[in-house]
Formats: C-alpha cells, structure tokens, sequence
C-alpha cells in the first residue's frame, strides 16, 4: 500500500514553490521591464485588440539580452530587449514579433499559468509516488527512474501547451488581418536568433515541439482556413 502522507506532501511542495516562483518572477520583472512604446508593433497590437474586442493590448519590455517572449503568471505579456533589438536591426519584422505577442497572449487566455501550477503539483505527487513503488524493487536506481519519466511527462505536457498557444496565435493573428505568414517566417528564423540546436535532443525530450513540426500544425491550420 502506497503511504498517502509523502504524496499529500509532495503535492503540498509542489504548491508552495509554484507560488514562490510566480512571485520571484513577478517581482523580477517589475524591477526589469518597462512598457513597450513603439508606434509600428502598436499599430498591429491595436489590430488584435479589435479582433478580440479589446480595448488595448498591453506590451512590456523585458530587459534582458536573450531573444525570448513571455507570459508572466500574473497574465503580462513581455518580449526580451534583445528580441526587440532584432527587431530594430531589421532581422525580424513588425508582423513576427507580433506573432510573438499573439502567442503569449494564447497561453494566457488558455489558462496555461494556472494549468502548469496543477501540472507541477501533480508530478510532484507522481514523482514521489513512483518513487517509493520503484525503491522497493529497484532500491536508488528507482528514484533515478521516476525522476526521468516525470521529467518526460512535463517536456510533454509543455509541447502541448506550446501547440495550443500556436494555433490560438494563428487563429487570432487571421481574425487581425496579419495572417498566418509571420508565425511560420519567424519560425525559420528562430534557432539561428537564439543561437540554439535542438538536433541532438530526441523531440520526446523538448519542452518545446520541434520548429518543422510546429510549421507543419500552421500550414494545416493555414490551408483549413483558406477561402
């Protein structure tokens, strides 16, 4: 029989330290970010804000070197200085780094902040639960293994959610007028902006879906909803 008390522990655990993050983060970016005033992006921003009934869209400047874009826990929509750089230097245009935008706005209005806290918290318990199964029969080497298959669920889980948050981005970026085109031009362009290779990491292993794949879900989406 499984004791309940270590996975309530863990659950507990995983809790405390998701809301630790979300504050570590978010007081972060208080300190490191400003609000985005550019008339180009606003112009775009301002077209999805109509397509979703919106007053205005709310951008801020996250400042640090990496190319990135982000949603914070708390619902804020931030794009790195350095993304922002390439944007000025002419390497990526107004529409891509609105398609950036659009995506982080999926994974706010689908609720994935508030879904990973539950995720995290689960495979604490899960992680520990294996854990104790496993030791019986395969004392330390059974927690190496529940360490890795909870880790491959969470790469899983995080894919998903980066699908998700890439077709909201399509659908929203369609509804605006931008279309479709900047997602998957950016998307091309993405391993040589942040310098990074995925090419030696299984795809099970990422927490992001593989950039061809990703491409391949847009152009599906694309083509369904052409006149």
């Amino acid at each position: 029989m499984i004791r309940v008390l270590p996975i309530l522990l863990a659950v507990a655990y995983g809790l405390i330290m998701y809301r630790f993050s979300a504050w570590r983060t978010a007081k972060e970016l208080d300190a490191k970010s400003t609000v985005l005033a550019d008339p180009v992006l606003k112009k775009l921003s301002d077209k999805m804000a109509t397509a979703l009934d919106l007053p205005r869209i709310k951008v801020h400047i996250y400042e640090i070197e990496p190319v990135n874009g982000l949603a914070a826990p708390d619902g804020r929509i931030f794009i790195t200085r350095g993304f922002y750089k390439k944007f000025r230097a002419g390497d990526v245009t107004a529409e891509e780094l609105a398609s950036v935008i659009a995506h982080e706005l999926g994974h706010v209005a689908l609720g994935h902040s508030r879904r990973r806290m539950i995720d995290f918290s689960g495979q604490n318990a899960m992680r520990t639960a294996l854990a104790m199964v496993l030791g019986r029969f395969i004392p330390f080497v059974g927690v190496w293994i529940a360490n890795m298959l909870t880790t491959l669920l969470a790469a899983r889980l995080s894919r998903s959610d980066e699908y998700e948050a890439d077709a909201y981005a399509a659908a929203l970026l369609t509804k605006a007028g931008i279309g479709v085109a900047p997602q998957i031009s950016l998307f091309k362009k993405l391993e040589a902006l942040t310098q990074s290779n995925h090419g030696t990491a299984p795809a099970w292993l990422l927490s992001h879906p593989k950039t061809e794949e990703r491409i391949t879900a847009l152009k599906r989406l694309e083509a369904k909803w052409e006149p």
